[in-house]
């Protein structure tokens, strides 16, 4: 289902009255009175729609009523893709903005109330201005940050952009942005960190600097394989500790030492067949007993975890 916003943006737009002259419409609208040149109005295209915005509050819901709803937006589109192009070369597509600034004028229309004697211009521009700006604040942000965090980044921007006037040849310190601010030195630190949050880089992007393609990608790190020999080393130290002491020394060598079963059973005094038959016992049972052991942890756990559920979640009455 499309949109309010995108059907407007693809019907075509009448300036001046809310209906075209050769509309046969049984409610004419009256003529739009002359603006005074004298002073150009922000939006000197602006329709007359007053009567039209008053006759919109007395009808019912229904088709009239939504027939003269659609004709007041796209008589005020123009306005709205206006404002949309305010904020054009800050990442986002024109049309898109576009697309935004209608879904605030559809917005302003519906919520806009005659009776209160403002003119309608000046209740939907700050509509139309808010609707595009948070669409910036909630999508346009590759790393999405806390509203506080949002607003302390653009104070603490502004408060950069001044500062660097005044402080040529190098980047102001943290107490200075605060300063000008007005906010701790906790937050300019906080604003100064999300500066960074808006745009992410590409993991393909050359670190500045480097003349050889070192990327960022190249900065990243990888699983160490020695964490899990320190996990198997303290899983089967207690079982090592509690075998005989011939074949402790039989483990010892060959896998501390690297020393073969040959070299093994010469040192012993025993044969080679011996040795690598208490090898693969001492290697197999605690394997085993440290497999129970793990059972026996996650069994326990599960165990505590249905007890917690239960005392937690009230019995049914």
């Amino acid at each position: 289902m499309r949109s309010d916003a995108a059907r407007f943006q693809d019907t075509p737009r009448h300036h001046g009255a809310v209906r075209p002259a050769h509309s046969k419409s049984p409610h004419p609208q009256p003529p739009r009175p002359q603006r005074s040149r004298s002073k150009r109005h922000p939006h000197d295209d602006a329709p007359d729609t007053a009567a039209a915005f008053r006759r919109l509050c007395e009808l019912p819901h229904g088709p009239e009523r939504d027939a003269l709803r659609e004709e007041l937006v796209r008589a005020w589109l123009p306005m709205a893709e206006r404002l949309a192009g305010r904020f054009r070369n800050r990442g986002e597509a024109l049309d898109d903005l576009r697309q935004v600034a209608a879904l605030g004028l559809v917005k302003a229309v519906d919520r806009y109330d005659p009776e209160r004697g403002n003119a309608f211009e000046s209740y939907a521009v700050p509509t139309v201005t808010g609707e595009i700006k948070r669409h910036f604040r909630d999508h346009m942000w590759t790393l999405h940050v806390p509203r506080r965090v949002q607003d302390l980044r653009n104070r603490v921007r502004f408060a950069c952009q001044d500062l660097t006037q005044t402080t040529p040849g190098r980047h102001p310190s943290v107490a200075e942005i605060a300063e000008r601010a007005g906010m701790s030195e906790e937050d300019a630190a906080t604003g100064l960190e999300a500066l960074d949050s808006f745009t992410a880089l590409s993991l393909d992007a050359e670190l500045p600097g480097s003349d050889d393609g070192y990327a960022l990608r190249d900065t990243l790190g990888g699983p160490d394989p020695a964490l899990d020999v320190v996990v198997d080393r303290e899983a089967v130290k207690p079982r090592l500790a509690q075998l005989p002491e011939r074949e402790r020394t039989i483990l010892y060598l060959r896998f501390f030492r690297d020393m073969t079963q040959s070299r093994i059973a010469e040192h012993l005094g025993i044969s080679q067949m011996h040795v690598s038959r208490l090898i693969s016992r001492c290697c197999g049972r605690m394997r085993e007993e440290v497999l129970r052991e793990a059972t026996h942890h996650a069994a326990a756990a599960r165990h505590e975890d249905r007890a917690r559920a239960a005392r937690v979640t009230p019995s049914a009455a």
